[in-house]
């Protein structure tokens, strides 16, 4: 753990059960332990990958944590595990996702983890989401900010904007 809160970046998504109370939930039990600062609009958004499931409701928030960057991925995976999450396939429909982002500046490649999160900038359903509450926020690697790897993308068809925002629980 370190003495210093440090800017996190997550984004989620759901797209089994209630979508809405999916994120609703977790939005909750993030609040519960890190001290959350800005939540993005709601985003529903074309599957990527297996596109044969249901559409996707995503947003993008930051946190403020202690915990070092391992303790937050358990962190966030116990929140899957909680809200119903079944890791059997890869890009599998789920009742909820939660992607570490960034971390602070850390550049961070192990086995279990990579921040900069590595697929990020090719993600519509991550970027115009995170652009909303950080456009001017600077991957470390390519030193572009969120608002130009959103306008590098050829195609943000499928990702539309929900007028609700996320119920703090």
């Amino acid at each position: 753990m370190s003495s210093e809160l440090v800017p996190v970046y997550l984004s989620l998504g759901s797209n089994l059960g209630d979508r809405q109370a999916n994120l609703d939930k977790a939005i909750g039990l993030i609040s519960n332990r890190m001290r959350l600062g800005q939540v993005s609009s709601i985003y529903e958004t074309e599957p990527v990958g297996n596109v044969e499931q249901p559409r996707f409701l995503n947003l993008a928030c930051q946190v403020f944590t202690r915990l070092a960057p391992k303790d937050l991925l358990s962190l966030v995976k116990g929140f899957e595990a909680m809200l119903g999450r079944a890791r059997n396939t890869h890009n599998a429909p789920r009742t909820i996702d939660i992607d570490i982002l960034f971390y602070g500046n850390q550049i961070i490649e192990s086995e279990e983890l990579t921040i900069p999160h590595p697929r990020l900038a090719e993600r519509a359903f991550v970027l115009a989401p995170l652009a909303e509450i950080a456009p001017d926020l600077v991957h470390p690697i390519t030193g572009k900010t969120v608002a130009e790897m959103l306008k590098d993308l050829p195609n943000t068809r499928g990702v539309v904007k929900l007028e609700k925002k996320v119920e703090e629980k």
